[in-house]
């Protein structure tokens, strides 16, 4: 009995073909590795590799947090707090067991503005004395989409005009 996909041919018969992919403009291999070294002449034909640093890009967060019951005072200066010790906090809505909060982060990409966005809560929880509340959402997306969201009338709409505001 042979294992394979329905519909693959066996192993080492004709129709199989192994094909090659580019490695990209930006790839260097180092030269020749059969020898560890590349020849004067290789070295002067290479391009140079590119030593760009990495571009940070702007993500538009939405990060969603809740728990129990907290007076409202409580979450309000908590919230105005964190807004003064975070410089692009725009916009968060609260109400006594829940709060949204609406910023813009510069990362390199998608994954570390999502890792920034998760540590928002918790490192600034002692020191904005923020509820002890879990993060139950979060939301990042890139620039050009806020913007094409906003224009299309179906995106992140303003909470509310910037800073900290009820439900």
């Amino acid at each position: 009995m042979r294992r394979a996909r329905p519909g693959a041919p066996p192993r080492g018969t004709a129709e199989r073909a192994l094909t090659s992919v580019g490695a990209g403009a930006d790839f260097d291999d180092g030269g020749d590795t059969r020898e560890g070294r590349e020849t004067e002449p290789e070295r002067q034909t290479r391009p140079a590799r590119r030593q760009d640093p990495e571009v940070s890009r702007l993500w538009y967060i939405t990060l969603s947090v809740s728990g129990a019951e907290t007076p409202l005072a409580e979450v309000r200066r908590g919230l105005e707090q964190l807004a003064h010790d975070h410089p692009f906090l725009l916009t968060s809505r609260y109400a006594g067991d829940h709060a949204e909060i609406r910023y813009w982060e510069e990362a390199r990409d998608l994954h570390d503005a999502a890792a920034v966005a998760l540590r928002l809560w918790g490192e600034h929880r002692s020191t904005a004395k923020l509820p002890p509340w879990e993060i139950v959402g979060l939301e990042v997306i890139d620039r050009h989409t806020y913007h094409q969201r906003v224009a299309e009338g179906y995106g992140p709409p303003p909470a509310a005009p910037v800073g900290v505001h009820p439900y």
